[in-house]
């Protein structure tokens, strides 16, 4: 079963030629077909003279679509270390195009090509400055761009992609973007545009509160930058409009969001050290089951301190329940606090079903490959493998349906 895209071109002074020069994309050989001819064809219509156009016809096979992934969330909020959760679930390391740009943004592994939205900036930082507008507003994005490359990648097509140049603050000469098995998207903006929010088959939204993105970016400026918390504060209340304006309200869209917040463990802690994360997972979703604690559906509340799970002050809780998310019916699993021993994750890891593992301790091996991450101690990094796991499971149902749907046309 094939794709075919039939356009028409300029015809060339010769009697006839054929060719068929082949492009290789996803695995499969990509054949463009060129028919020309020449000579003086009459119009029934007007009655004039004029030469005929080629027919230029590019097939690809359709069970090779490219499956795309969205990524949301606010700089600094944790979404390259997802990305490199996420690559490490299917296999190798993520790494900017050889022999490209290197200031490029994307990211290629054997199976995923993360693109950052960011590319798709319309002004450079002098153009930003000059209309007085943040990265965050839409009016500083070409969003009919994105929809575009994006919309070519997922059906097969490569696309000359820009680059937003982030040392500089310019637009770089773009780079070529091959179709991969998996897009992912990731930036400001994958679920702004209704257009592009329509290409995705998974969304994921991050979403770090306030409290805690305000403790954080008190660690890293002051600590590792030498910031003033008076500049710190400045910079987070001259972002804050364009954000809850653009960006959070993204997060209605998502198929899952994790949501990060101050911990309830400790009363009135405010060192942002240790979280309270929440799995949102929106029920009803194609291809995606949501993880559940104990007993589906339940509501549930599990302090697993003692014998088997070491837990130092304020310990560790989980709670699982149904509940209502922006109108949606959504399931939500959360966990408050963080591990003192990830090999001892294995024992939550077995109180977990619909995690979409292969093998018995999956998740546990993934967060004890990467302890350098951050968040591999706590839910942010839990959470964020098990959306790994369960975008892997997704991609591989859909695959699967892909090629079953042909031979079934087949045979009918």
């Amino acid at each position: 079963m094939a794709v075919c895209t039939v356009y028409t071109t300029q015809s060339l002074n010769t009697n006839c030629s054929f060719s068929t020069p082949s492009k290789i994309h996803l695995g499969f050989h990509q054949k463009q077909v060129v028919f020309y001819t020449t000579g003086k064809k009459t119009s029934k219509r007007s009655g004039s003279n004029h030469t005929s156009s080629p027919y230029v016809i590019t097939c690809a096979a359709a069970d090779a679509q490219t499956v795309v992934i969205g990524l949301a969330a606010d700089s600094g909020c944790g979404k390259s270390t997802f990305m490199r959760r996420l690559t490490s679930v299917f296999g190798g390391a993520a790494e900017p195009p050889k022999g490209g740009n290197p200031d490029s943004n994307t990211l290629i592994s054997d199976t995923t090509t993360v693109i950052c939205l960011d590319d798709y900036h319309s002004l450079d930082r002098t153009g930003r400055k000059e209309k007085g507008v943040t990265a965050l507003d839409p009016r500083a994005n070409n969003f009919d761009l994105m929809y575009e490359q994006v919309k070519a990648i997922k059906d097969g097509v490569a696309v000359e992609k820009p680059i937003y140049n982030h040392v500089s603050g310019l637009l770089d000469p773009p780079e070529l973007i091959k179709p991969p098995k998996i897009l992912v998207i990731e930036g400001l903006h994958p679920m702004y545009d209704s257009r592009v929010r329509d290409l995705l088959d998974f969304s994921i939204y991050l979403d770090i509160s306030n409290e805690v993105k305000f403790a954080w970016k008190i660690q890293r400026d002051m600590a590792e930058r030498g910031h003033s918390l008076e500049s710190i504060k400045a910079s987070i209340e001259a972002r804050k409009p364009d954000f809850d304006a653009y960006i959070d309200p993204q997060k209605q869209y998502a198929d899952a969001v994790i949501e990060v917040l101050p911990t309830q463990l400790i009363p009135d802690d405010n060192e942002g050290k240790i979280l309270r994360v929440r799995l949102i997972m929106k029920e009803g979703v194609q291809y995606f089951s949501p993880v559940y604690l104990f007993d589906e559906g339940s509501t549930i509340s599990w302090i697993p301190c003692g014998r088997k799970l070491t837990c130092s002050y304020p310990g560790i809780k989980f709670s699982y329940g149904p509940d209502s998310y922006f109108g949606h019916e959504v399931s939500v699993l959360e966990m408050d606090g963080q591990f003192d021993r990830l090999d001892e994750l294995i024992y939550v890891e077995s109180h977990l079903s619909n995690i979409s593992t292969k093998f018995y301790g999956e998740v546990t091996q993934q967060l004890l490959k990467h302890t350098d991450f951050p968040g591999s101690n706590n839910g942010t990094g839990l959470f964020q493998t098990i959306v790994g796991l369960k975008i892997r499971d997704l991609y591989e149902q859909i695959i699967a349906k892909k090629v079953k749907t042909p031979v079934q046309a087949r045979k009918a």
